[in-house]
């Protein structure tokens, strides 16, 4: 610190029950905060404290309580206290209880109307201070006798109101904490019920009451806020009128600036910005009414579909993917079926119609050309073709499945073009088909190898009306079939 320089001369000495004084450190002592200092009493003999200020904080605190700084009344710090002094002061500091429980009988003794509720010794153990609260004056002159009698010391009684005696007694308040008053609020000012109408708080004398028996101070702490944000709010002096009836306030978001109003016999709220507050209310001035208390709806622009947005239909991707199954499976037949499959897929398919479901009864019968009998010929039975009664092979024994019916309806359809050749009726009865140009040389397949018995094998197989008839037979001796095939029984072959 520079050399000319001069710190506050004044402290601040914190006492038993939260108490604070202004003294003067007149010896300029190395103080520090928390240090316990031996102060000149008010009468005779001396007290013990400890410090709580000091410094240029001790200025503003004086000028906020309005304590001039060169008042007389401001007494001296003496010393530091010492280990003596400090055991001292804690010897009478115990003596503190049982002062206060036998007071307290001579109060009853005496029935007066007053609630002693703390003691104060003085460190030297000459002064003895009593604090009280009473509703009326109390004459308390003959229990200062009996007092000073019975302890030996000289006793001074001190009123104080109910705030300051819970501030004395301490304790832990509805919000969890240590009691502002026992802790850093000095000064009380008077609360009111006004305070809990602003913030919209039930009028619950239990609820709003602190342990002193009196209005909490926390209801000071936000009333300027909500003071601020009831500038926006507008007053409902009457109730809204409506054509269906009168609206009563019932609760009031002051933050969210909501207002919730009822009609007479309905319990149903319902809930109103100010904006629609203040226009029901212009219109109840010019004398109109309007249907309901909510605004009228207004129809919004409905946003457009997605599918409207999104270029063709949404069903296209499901195509897309079936096709692009589809073309895996046909990879194997060459580049062409793969670009025509990816092509498929490009144009969205057009919508097949429903087929109606069809039952076996409704199929039609299936008809068979007649055979003409050819001779078989000799050796036949030993060459593979099957008798009467025996188990097919060959080309007749495999099993119709579907990779089969392909190759086997081509092969039926040459066995009747062959047979419409030479000017026999169609399986329907009708006129013969008309001939297709032959094909070119280009077109036509090899010829296949000669069986062992000197004919075509595919003659052999479907060309052989005997290989037919066997088809034909095993395909109506199954359950539930009918047709032709099953009423007209086989030929048997010409004998040789």
């Amino acid at each position: 610190m520079p050399s000319d320089f001069k710190g506050f001369d004044i402290v601040e000495i914190r006492f038993k029950g939260g108490r604070k004084d202004f003294y003067r450190n007149a010896s300029y002592l190395p103080l520090t905060t928390g240090d316990a200092v031996v102060i000149e009493a008010a009468g005779n003999g001396w007290h013990l404290g400890h410090v709580s200020l000091k410094g240029e904080l001790v200025r503003l605190q004086m000028k906020k309580k309005k304590v001039p700084t060169d008042s007389k009344e401001i007494r001296n710090i003496l010393r530091i206290a010492s280990p003596e002094d400090v055991e001292r002061w804690e010897a009478v500091r115990d003596l503190e209880t049982g002062t206060m429980f036998r007071a307290r009988s001579v109060v009853e003794e005496l029935r007066l109307k007053m609630k002693l509720s703390d003691v104060e010794y003085q460190a030297d153990r000459t002064r003895a201070t009593f604090f009280y609260s009473a509703d009326d004056r109390v004459d308390f002159r003959d229990l200062i006798k009996r007092l000073a009698d019975e302890f030996r010391v000289r006793v001074e009684m001190r009123q104080i109101s109910l705030r300051h005696e819970a501030g004395r007694l301490g304790g832990i308040g509805s919000c969890g904490r240590e009691l502002c008053c026992s802790t850093w609020l000095t000064d009380f000012k008077s609360v009111s019920t006004t305070a809990a109408r602003y913030q919209n708080l039930s009028l619950n004398p239990a609820k709003l009451s602190g342990q002193c028996g009196r209005l909490k101070c926390c209801l000071n702490y936000e009333l300027d806020t909500y003071l601020d944000a009831l500038k926006d709010i507008p007053q409902v002096q009457r109730p809204l009128q409506t054509e269906r009836g009168d609206a009563f306030l019932q609760k009031t978001d002051i933050f969210k600036k909501r207002m919730w109003f009822a009609f007479r016999g309905d319990n149903n709220w319902v809930m109103l910005p100010i904006e629609r507050v203040r226009e029901v209310q212009e219109m109840n001035k010019r004398g109109e009414k309007p249907e309901n208390l909510l605004p009228p709806v207004r129809e919004e622009d409905k946003a457009p579909d997605l599918s409207a947005i999104v270029e063709g239909s949404l069903d296209r991707l499901d195509d897309k993917i079936s096709a692009s199954k589809r073309g895996k499976r046909k990879r194997k037949g060459g580049i062409g079926e793969v670009e025509n499959t990816a092509r498929a897929a490009r144009t969205p398919r057009p919508e097949r119609p429903e087929r109606p479901e069809r039952t076996r009864g409704d199929r039609p019968p299936r008809l068979v050309a007649p055979v003409e009998e050819t001779p078989t010929p000799a050796g036949s039975e030993a060459a593979g073709a099957p008798e009467e009664g025996r188990r097919p092979r060959g080309a007749a024994a495999k099993p119709l499945n579907r990779r089969n019916n392909r190759s086997r309806g081509e092969k039926g359809d040459k066995a009747e073009r062959s047979q419409n050749a030479e000017g026999r009726p169609t399986p329907e009865g009708g006129a013969p088909r008309e001939e297709r140009p032959p094909r070119s040389n280009n077109d036509r397949r090899p010829p296949r190898a000669a069986s062992p018995d000197g004919g075509d094998a595919s003659a052999r197989s479907n060309g052989n009306p005997r290989n037919r008839d066997d088809r034909n037979r095993r395909r109506g001796d199954r359950p539930g079939r009918t047709g032709g095939d099953a009423a007209t029984p086989p030929t048997p072959p010409a004998a040789s």
